[in-house]
């Protein structure tokens, strides 16, 4: 593998690939699709469905490999994301390991630059390639579309955080406005409510896309309600949600 080639495929709709992402499948040699387990076939289902409608060189190959998964159950946070981190830059290079593969393409959910750890990873393989990355929408682009909104107040900045600190440090200071990324379980419950709007989307940009919006108070149990189906529905579930106080 002489270059890797990250391409942010958005967060569901396969018309969210740019023209730039397509002349990069296009361009590589061998295409990496990373099977998470049977809960997840939508993602790579999806991957594939982007592959049927833009893949036109006969050359590249398509190989499909397991992805290794975190051991949730180390009490070492960090230590554990390290951990799996160098078993999936191995499982990379094993699947790559064929002849005449100098340029390998990745399809990444949403972008890989934002709350994604695939450039980390790609510095883990033991022969380090050229990095390209193509840029892709990402969920906070798709939740503002879909609810119709601005991410910032005029002038005012916005955080972007995850799930984990919301619930560790509170709504973020110096800002009304935050968004928030992998949150397993529902932290703007931590919070009180009073005076916070939320937007809530999950499968942001697929068939299966569903919002909520309102005072935290009375739109916060509905999330956790339709959360709740949607995950025993799917067996999985992508969500971000965006969090503004009023002034």
């Amino acid at each position: 593998m002489r270059e890797l080639i990250l391409i942010g495929i958005g967060t569901g709709n396969p018309d969210h690939l740019s023209f730039e992402g397509a002349r990069a499948i296009n361009a590589a040699d061998l295409i990496l699709v990373p099977r998470k387990g049977p809960d997840k076939a939508d993602l790579a289902d999806l991957r594939r469905e982007i592959l049927a409608r833009v893949l036109s060189n006969p050359a590249a190959r398509v190989v499909d490999f397991d992805l290794p998964r975190r051991d949730a159950e180390n009490p070492d946070y960090r230590a554990g994301v390290d951990d799996w981190h160098a078993a999936i830059a191995r499982a990379w290079a094993a699947a790559a390991d064929l002849p005449g593969a100098d340029r390998v393409a990745l399809l990444v959910w949403g972008d890989p630059a934002l709350y994604d750890s695939t450039l980390r990873i790609a510095a883990r393989l033991p022969v380090p390639p050229q990095i390209r990355v193509v840029p892709g929408i990402t969920a906070i682009q798709a939740l503002a579309a879909a609810h119709a909104i601005p991410l910032n107040e005029i002038g005012a900045p916005f955080m972007v955080t995850t799930g984990r600190q919301l619930r560790e440090a509170g709504f973020p200071p110096g800002c009304d406005t935050c968004l928030v990324m992998l949150d397993g379980s529902c932290s703007f419950e931590t919070l009180p409510p009073e005076g916070i709007r939320i937007w809530w989307g999950a499968y942001l940009g697929m068939a299966a896309q569903i919002l909520e919006a309102g005072p935290l108070a009375e739109a916060g149990p509905r999330i956790i309600a339709r959360r709740a189906a949607a995950r025993a529905e799917h067996g999985w579930i992508m969500d971000i949600y965006l969090l503004r106080r009023s002034v």
